[in-house]
């Protein structure tokens, strides 16, 4: 019990404002061999904490579990056999030896296996599916069998869906179990400043940074809530907010003066709000150059004349890149977490598909494909918003896209990358990405 207060004690200090969520959580989780709920319906906004609360929780207790995240499954079958091999700890190179699994029948006997081989088959499992919303857009038994799996499988399993949408939306008929849901609320004004000021600058005053952190939330509060991008935003300005204190201009509490220094630079991030032009591994480098007396050398700012665009943009041109130049095939060799490794007498009987990709020219591609290896190459976590997809839009009109008119895909519109190898290559060097490493043509 001791172990479990302490755990909950440096929890909330991880997560503050979290408390009864996380009390709750630990109630429902119980003992390891304790019966638990089927299903957790987790819901809230992007940046509220679901994910991160959920797998700390199992993780700290080194429970028996398994993280999905359903935008890379954009298949039933790739779902099933992720969680399959998940679960069964496979870290092999050979494909050959992954489980395979085509349908819910085959997952419901497999799973049952794995855990009696595992041995596992006494405690409770946990199947985590991140941006579950996902799940509605695949075969029409599939949620309701994972709402059911306790009961198909006659074992002690939860299922959890993370997601940031209502339970109301998942229903689209009767026979659903329902499950136990919790709600992870967005964050008001004093939490946001009360987590934000667990990272403020020890060189200045408390008061300073708190009244700095005011005056961002005033300005970017009626376009942005996420915890995550406001975070990004106070970090990237405060520098220039705190300049004219440095450099004996103003002084901390001439409120007026370090407004009027701040207020253009605050305006220009509004309108690349979400866009982030700069990554949190280049912002590190150039606070590090700074610190170091040295001039900031960043590729993703210095390079703007010859790329003009957003810094997520320059991921989906490149996820749109080696879509159209690599066989789908290839794409759980490269971007699963358990891909196989070919061998090489396989690479010299496909010697000639691999030379002729990029002289066949770029081929169509479908919209969950891309996305799945966005989401595998991208930095960081990113929450499939619209602003996303509006990027994707403007790639179109920018005609480094091309869409393909089908009659038969309505729902899933088809694109085809129309930049050159020399273009890719040098978008990918501005956020250090070596796209070479993930060309079939050229491994």
């Amino acid at each position: 019990m001791a172990e479990v207060d302490n755990f909950k004690e440096d929890l909330n200090k991880t997560f503050p404002c979290r408390q009864s969520q996380i009390n709750l959580l630990l109630s429902l989780f119980g003992q390891r061999h304790q019966y638990t709920y089927s299903s957790l319906f987790i819901y809230g906004h992007t940046g509220t904490g679901k994910t991160a609360v959920t797998t700390n929780i199992l993780n700290h207790f080194k429970l028996p579990h398994v993280l999905v995240n359903c935008v890379e499954c954009y298949s039933s079958r790739f779902l099933y056999e992720m969680i399959l091999n998940s679960l069964h700890g496979n870290s092999v190179t050979e494909s050959s030896d992954l489980v395979k699994c085509d349908n819910m029948n085959d997952f419901v006997r497999m799973f049952k296996q794995v855990s009696q081989e595992k041995g596992i088959n006494q405690e409770t499992i946990y199947i985590v599916l991140d941006k579950a919303e996902r799940l509605r857009e695949m075969e029409m038994n599939i949620l309701p069998a994972f709402l059911r799996l306790q009961e198909l499988t006659q074992q002690n399993v939860c299922v959890i869906l993370l997601s940031e949408i209502v339970w109301e939306k998942f229903r689209t008929g009767s026979g659903y179990c329902e499950p136990f849901v919790l709600h992870f609320s967005d964050y008001t004004n004093d939490q946001l400043i009360e987590i934000m000021m667990l990272d403020h600058p020890t060189e200045y005053d408390e008061n300073f940074y708190r009244m700095y952190l005011n005056l961002v939330l005033s300005v970017f509060q009626m376009v942005c809530r996420n915890l995550k991008e406001l975070h990004h935003l106070a970090k990237l300005n405060f520098q220039r907010y705190a300049e004219p204190v440095k450099t004996g201009e103003a002084t901390a509490e001439d409120t007026r003066k370090l407004w009027k220094n701040i207020e253009p630079h605050l305006k220009k991030a509004l309108q690349t709000v979400y866009l982030r032009e700069v990554s949190s591994s280049q912002w590190e480098k150039m606070q590090q150059s700074i610190e170091a007396g040295q001039p900031p050398a960043l590729q993703g700012l210095s390079s703007r004349s010859h790329v003009e665009l957003p810094y997520y943009s320059k991921f989906l041109l490149i996820a749109a890149y080696l879509a159209s130049y690599n066989p789908a095939k290839t794409d759980k060799r490269f971007f699963a977490k358990h891909g196989g490794k070919t061998s090489r007498q396989s690479k010299l009987l496909k010697k000639h598909e691999r030379a002729s990709n990029h002289m066949l020219g770029p081929k169509p591609f479908a919209l969950d494909r891309m996305m799945a290896i966005f989401y595998a190459v991208v930095e960081g976590r990113v929450a499939p918003t619209a602003n996303i997809f509006m990027q994707i839009s403007s790639l179109v009109s920018l005609n480094l896209l091309g869409h393909v008119a089908s009659d038969d895909q309505i729902d899933s519109p088809k694109y085809k990358c129309l930049v050159s190898l020399d273009f890719i290559k040098s978008v990918s060097r501005t956020v250090n990405f070596e796209v070479m490493r993930y060309l079939f043509d050229f491994v």
